[in-house]
């Protein structure tokens, strides 16, 4: 009886640890993220005006 307990136990343990992996979340390899471009307007030392595009991806 032992021995089987012992081996249920086992068996369980095995189980458990493959399907953790799997619960951890949904992960897609062909996922994009969604990517645009942001205009930052700011002034030079001058006073001239300077338009900045930056990439934004989320």
């Amino acid at each position: 009886m032992r021995k089987f307990i012992v081996s249920a136990t086992v068996a369980l343990v095995a189980a458990v640890s493959f399907a953790a992996p799997s619960q951890a979340g949904y992960y897609s390899y062909d996922y994009q993220p969604t990517c645009f471009i942001k205009k930052i307007k700011s002034y030079d030392y001058y006073g001239n005006i300077v338009i900045k595009r930056i990439k934004v991806c989320r």
